[in-house]
């Protein structure tokens, strides 16, 4: 009987950073190593050196200073590779491609035939200022997976999200540090929004991307109501010179929403004003996020907001707020506009699911009368679905379940007492 023919499993997921020549000689050999070598029964192993090729340079990108000299070297890799393979492969179509492919390649970014060659070990060439590309190199070297991403929120007067997916309304008046770790720090500062009530929201924003390597110098971005800048407060809108892809500012909505994405540190943060407060979303690896000293644990993204300055306290809640509206059998606080049943109906318009962001609008709008802050609940749901890295914990549901954390069976999240008994008085 004859040798069992190859394996036929196609390449999948080909880098779109690589030159296009690059980009068209790899999809050649993926069309022919799909089929004309799945008919040839030769220990040829050139689909090994186009693979370990791709390894190479799919964390590569042109716009980088130093991607000729490392792709160059790829390059002499490969060519050394198919050098090896030249008496087996000599007869193979795919070989001969890769040989033209090689050359053209070589010849467009100028690189001599000699010199250094890639290790086929793609961690040597990993680009140090992309997160996810050595997070990825780690767990294809067998260590324990690094990559696992937490989302922290704080919106409305204000509601707060942890990294633990715990949810909390609070009072935090003044500034207080939303992240302190040893890349990265960011502080909110909030004022009262309504007379008689203990709720704030936030109207500055104050986040520090902290030098890092080569990849960027110190920056610092700060935000106030009505001055959402699309620029750090040196005037840039990237971390440094040399590498303007690493930490970047980019302006959705002019004035009223920017991302920052620090691509070094696999973060993404969130922006946005709405009415006179502003709205923060954060989604960074755990790994970082927890990197801290002892003198540093005082993070709102990390342990909540301290028991002192809960809102959905069950007593301080209950005597707060709900004691004023409650006797009061529907009709609004002398400072809102909204009864229970208008407040209710406005949230629904911009909230479907009956989830804690339509009850922390509905909160709100009793609160302070501030339509705004229906937009506030919608868009931080919506961060939520951008940034939360499991789409089973988008929604946080109330639940009477102590211990926090997510219920067991199910994809509820734990609310405090507290908060329960809002919606409980509320709403039934």
């Amino acid at each position: 009987m004859g040798r069992a023919a190859p394996s036929c499993t196609a390449e999948a997921g080909w880098p779109r950073r690589l030159p296009s020549a690059a980009l068209g000689l790899i999809a050649a050999l993926g069309i022919l190593l799909g089929t004309a070598d799945c008919q040839l029964q030769t220990p040829c192993r050139i689909q090994k050196c186009t693979t370990d090729f791709v390894s190479l340079t799919s964390h590569l990108n042109s716009a980088l200073d130093g991607f000729d000299l490392e792709f160059c070297k790829a390059l002499r890799a490969y060519a050394a590779c198919t050098y090896r393979n030249s008496k087996v492969c000599r007869g193979n179509l795919v070989y001969h491609s890769a040989l033209l492919g090689i050359s053209d390649l070589m010849s467009q970014r100028n690189c001599s035939k000699d010199g250094p060659t890639s290790s086929t070990n793609p961690e040597v060439t990993h680009d140090p200022c992309n997160y996810s590309g050595h997070a990825g190199a780690r767990e294809n070297q067998g260590e324990e997976q690094t990559s696992t991403y937490l989302f922290c929120g704080l919106f409305g007067d204000p509601h707060l999200r942890t990294f633990k997916d715990h949810f909390q309304t609070c009072k935090v008046e003044g500034a207080w540090p939303l992240i302190d770790n040893n890349y990265l720090s960011v502080q909110v500062t909030n004022v009262p929004v309504a007379p008689g009530s203990s709720a704030t929201a936030t109207n500055k924003i104050t986040i520090i991307f902290k030098s890092y390597r080569d990849c960027t110098d110190q920056k610092v971005y700060q935000a106030v109501t009505d001055d959402l800048p699309a620029a750090f407060v040196d005037g840039t809108t990237s971390g440094s010179d040399g590498n303007t892809k690493s930490l970047q500012i980019v302006e959705k909505i002019g004035g009223k929403y920017v991302e920052m994405h620090a691509r070094y540190i696999g973060t993404t943060v969130y922006i946005r004003q709405l009415g006179h407060y502003l709205t923060l979303a954060i989604r960074m690896p755990q790994e970082l996020a927890m990197a801290y000293e002892e003198s540093q644990d005082l993070q709102l993204c990390v342990n909540g907001c301290p028991s002192s300055e809960r809102i959905d306290d069950s007593s301080h809640l209950l005597l707060s707020v709900m004691g004023q509206l409650l006797p009061q059998a529907g009709a609004t606080h002398h400072w809102s506009v909204y009864t229970l049943e208008t407040a209710t109906t406005k949230c629904h318009e911009k909230i479907l699911v009956k989830d804690i962001y339509f009850y922390s609008c509905v909160f709100d709008l009793l609160t302070t009368g501030d339509v705004n802050f229906t937009a506030a609940a919608h868009s931080a749901l919506k961060d939520v679905e951008a940034l939360h890295p499991r789409k089973e914990h988008w929604h946080i549901f109330p639940s009477n379940e102590s211990g926090g954390g997510v219920s067991k069976g199910s994809s509820k999240f734990f609310v405090s007492p507290g908060f329960v008994c809002l919606i409980l008085a509320v709403f039934l």
